[in-house]
């Protein structure tokens, strides 16, 4: 049996099957397996968002049980710095948008679980979720600095440069010579 590849193959015909280049396709694909494997996990924007109220809710709920109002908001930026590091560059600027919608988002789910079951649930949200954003508003600022420092590091500039020359074309707001859409004949 010969040695040859497809290189070597007369006319460019593909050498025997079960030849050398079978094999070398099989070892190929199990070092792609393996370097898949070993490489960062990157999230989609929405990945990122998930991470985001999945870790702020978490700590936020452990930090009503527990009585550890640090935990909240450390909780929740350390949410951000994680979604900021695995998402995907070309989603940078999904995710340095969403911080406050998320916060609040788990914040308002994290006070509503620990409601139910308490007396008022108009009031028991309405206070709870007032005290809990009075009290940890310093890390939602925290976390959203987080989110757009790494976003910095990691493409965000080319991001908005990128939105900028999309939007560059529609002009939403320019002003035509005839903007008045009704035209009186004067010629009578």
């Amino acid at each position: 049996m010969s040695n040859s590849t497809v290189d070597d193959a007369p006319g460019g015909a593909s050498p025997a099957p079960g030849g050398p280049v079978r094999r070398q396709r099989g070892a190929s694909s199990r070092a792609r397996s393996d370097a898949a494997s070993t490489a960062p996990v990157t999230l989609t924007g929405r990945g990122g968002i998930v991470v985001m109220f999945a870790t702020g809710l978490a700590c936020a709920l452990l930090s009503r049980w527990l009585g550890v109002g640090l935990l909240a908001g450390g909780g929740f930026a350390a949410g951000c710095a994680l979604a900021a590091f695995a998402t995907r560059p070309a989603d940078l600027l999904t995710l340095a948008v969403s911080p406050p919608l998320v916060f609040f988002a788990a914040t308002f789910t994290a006070v509503l679980v620990d409601t139910l079951g308490d007396g008022s649930l108009l009031r028991g949200l309405t206070v709870g979720v007032l005290t809990s954003l009075a009290a940890t508003a310093p890390w939602l600022f925290f976390g959203t600095l987080l989110v757009l420092v790494i976003g910095l590091f990691r493409g965000l500039p080319a991001n908005v440069r990128e939105l900028r020359g999309k939007l560059v074309g529609v002009r939403l707001f320019e002003k035509e010579e005839n903007a008045d859409p009704v035209q009186w004949d004067e010629s009578s």
